[in-house]
């Protein structure tokens, strides 16, 4: 009885081109390029250096739920029907309707990734009405809150 609507988003299958790269440290893309032993040669049979390999890959994308999760948020804040709200996110995407919220109401974001918040969702606890708030969860947060490992004829499974 706590919730009023689920909105839910679809996925597509696309296909994707792209240069191929490795992450770094910090998990940015570093360009691979031709080098021995995995060399380019041209028509005429000399080496191609720093050739960019390229790639085309399957990928299924959620397109839809950051729009559901912007309008409901503003409908509801602009329209008076809440005090304050709390989105758990880390999309960058919702950075236009996350800063219109928070002249209106108190805004808690909650980052649901390991990734450092999004800095377009950033701003200082004191923007517009203030009182807002930032928490990313651990894995602890998840483990701390499982339910029972029975609950009427279902069971968690093992290991979980």
């Amino acid at each position: 009885g706590a919730v009023d609507v689920i909105e839910y988003g679809n996925y597509v299958a696309r296909t994707a081109t792209a240069p191929l790269a490795t992450a770094d440290r910090r998990g940015r893309p570093v360009l691979t390029e031709a080098n021995w032993p995995l060399m380019v040669r041209d028509a005429q049979g000399s080496d191609v250096a720093h050739a960019t390999f390229m790639a085309s890959v399957a990928r299924r994308e959620e397109k839809g739920s950051d729009v559901n999760v912007a309008s409901h948020m503003l409908v509801d804040v602009l329209g008076g029907a809440v005090d304050a709200a709390v989105v758990v996110s880390n999309d960058s995407d919702l950075k236009m309707p996350v800063d219109v919220v928070r002249q209106h109401v108190p805004l808690g974001l909650i980052n649901p990734t390991k990734g450092y918040p999004a800095g377009a969702l950033n701003a200082d606890s004191t923007t517009g009405v203030g009182g807002h708030w930032w928490y990313q969860l651990t894995a602890a947060d998840f483990t701390r809150h499982q339910m029972p490992t029975i609950v009427g004829r279902l069971s968690r499974p093992v290991g979980w």
